[in-house]
């Protein structure tokens, strides 16, 4: 993962590209629990985080709303731009506080014809993202609870740099797709082996090896796919 305050889409790219490209960004916060865009409406603007973290999320009618992905320093949020595709495919919503790079939509629409190496990097990223929504479904098919709770964690903190990670039980339970008492269980087991520490909806990772080794293979995974595209 790019170190703290650093998008590492953009900090791959030529610096030519980047030089054109950083006089239209914009250093905006990102708050937690601000929804970015809704599903099948147009962007609004386009992210790059810096710090923090967006969850992708989908909803079924009466249900709550059920996370697939997430962006951090890694990645962006606008990707499908790169496609021609103004459309947000997926709902997101801020779940890590931090900043973020952005970019009104026309602009970068224009800077992106213009830049064939962002154009390439966010075809990659979209590769990524898509094998990180397939491993999630499958995750969530066959993997027990605590094991998919591990891996998600593991991802928070990646993209948290270490800090605590601000998540209540209930907020859990919807992301993951199962009852609250399921998250409970779970948690408290990671917790009695030392693996993390869970207090007033605040959990800190304490043992990042044990972690992994609780957690499914889904995680190595994505880490693998993404280290393949972005060496």
């Amino acid at each position: 993962m790019p170190s703290p305050l650093k998008n590492r889409l953009i900090a791959d790219l030529p610096r030519r590209e980047r030089d054109n490209l950083m006089p239209f960004a914009k250093r905006l916060p990102l708050a937690f629990g601000d929804t970015l865009c809704m599903a099948g409406e147009p962007h609004r603007r386009v992210y790059f985080p810096l710090s923090g973290f967006i969850s992708l999320v989908v909803s079924v009618p009466g249900h709550p709303p059920m996370e697939m992905g997430l962006i951090g320093s890694e990645g962006a949020l606008g990707a499908s731009l790169a496609l021609g595709v103004d459309q947000a495919p997926l709902q997101a919503v801020v779940q890590g506080i931090g900043q973020a790079l952005s970019f009104a939509v026309r602009p970068f629409q224009r800077l992106l014809r213009e830049s064939p190496a962002l154009q390439a990097s966010l075809r990659r990223y979209l590769y990524v993202t898509q094998r990180q929504l397939a491993q999630t479904a499958a995750c969530t098919r066959f993997h027990a609870v605590e094991q998919r709770l591990a891996r998600w964690l593991l991802m928070s903190d990646d993209r948290a740099g270490g800090e605590s990670i601000h998540l209540t039980h209930q907020f859990l339970a919807d992301m993951l797709g199962v009852r609250r008492s399921a998250v409970t269980i779970a948690a408290g087991g990671l917790q009695d082996r030392g693996l993390i520490h869970y207090r007033r909806g605040e959990i800190r990772v304490l043992d990042r090896t044990g972690l992994e080794a609780a957690s499914c293979a889904c995680y190595a995974e994505v880490r693998r796919e993404y280290a393949e595209q972005f060496p």
